[in-house]
Parts: C-alpha cells; structure tokens; sequence
C-alpha cells in the first residue's frame, strides 16, 4: 500500500491554477507537476507559438502532453496542475476545481499582461470556447461539467494564501 498523495487541480485560464498549486505543494512539501507545451516546446527544440499552432491541427501534442503529466503524477506524492488535472488523474486522492468568473479572470490577466480589461475579456471568452471545444472533440470532456470534483473553491472570495487553507482544510478532512 503506497502513501503517496495525489492532488489534481484545474481551472480556466485565470483561476490561479499555477500560483495555487505552487504554493499548495510547496506547503504540502510535494512535487508540483504543471507540464506544459512551454516544456514540450523546449523539449522538441521548437518555438512555443509554432507548437501552439502545430497542436490546432493535431492532436497528438495535446495527447502527448496529457499522458505525460499523468504519467509524472504517478512517480509519487505530488499537486497535478492542469486544464484537465481533475479528468485525467483518476488516482487524485483529491480533485480540486478552481471557480471564478470571466470577469474577474479577464481582470487578473489584463493585470498580469498589462493589457486592456476589455481585451482580456474577449480573449478569456474566446480561450474558454477554443478550449472548451477542443476537449470535447479530443476526449469527451466538457469542461464546464466539474461538478464531480471533491471540492470546488470560489477564488475570487479571497487570495492565492485563502485558496491553499481552504484545499488543505478539505484535503485532511
């Protein structure tokens, strides 16, 4: 019997989803996973736009990079952060859902990118659909169906130090 421990964690763009897991597996003192087509580009030797673009037509970059995290997440303890984390870790001892409006991940991101909130708003819009879209024809997975996560936290009710206490509290209850 292993005592590893597996936390899946996904959100849209936005949510948080890398500041949050970051900190949560450094708190839990476990291995963050966030592998992303930002690592498989470097990997490949490939500019990360031209894999962005190569993954629209074909799929086997989004399968690759999939398998790939869930791969890694089963080599021990860890705080899978991924778009799809809570679908495809099927092992998590705990699948957390970070919630938050477009309006309020548009502003994030505008303040991040340092562009205009109405900017950030049609992109997230566009993104979320894009997305959306994509997994349901990759995988079947609508990613607006997470209602069978263990546990789904509001991210815009307090900051990146409230989301951690609050997955942790649900983790050791």
């Amino acid at each position: 019997m292993s005592n590893d421990v597996r936390i899946a964690v996904s959100g849209k763009s936005g949510c948080g989803n890398t500041t949050v897991s970051r900190i949560l597996a450094e708190r839990l003192g476990v291995r963050l996973i966030n592998y992303t087509f930002h690592e498989m580009a470097e990997e490949r030797g490939i500019p990360f736009e031209r894999l962005c673009l190569l993954a629209e037509t074909d799929s086997q970059y989004d399968r690759h990079l999939d398998r790939r995290q869930v791969e890694l997440a089963m080599e021990g303890s860890c705080v899978l952060a991924s778009r799809l984390a809570i679908w495809l870790l099927e092992q998590a001892d705990l699948k957390v859902y970070l919630y938050a409006s477009a309006e309020v991940r548009a502003r994030r991101i505008a303040e991040r990118e340092k562009i205009p909130w109405q900017q950030s708003l049609q992109d997230i819009e566009a993104r979320d659909t894009r997305d959306r879209n994509r997994y349901l024809k990759l995988y079947g997975i609508d990613i607006d169906e997470y209602g069978f996560a263990d546990f789904v936290v509001d991210t815009e009710r307090g900051d990146q130090f409230y989301v951690v206490e609050k997955i942790i509290e649900a983790f050791e209850s």
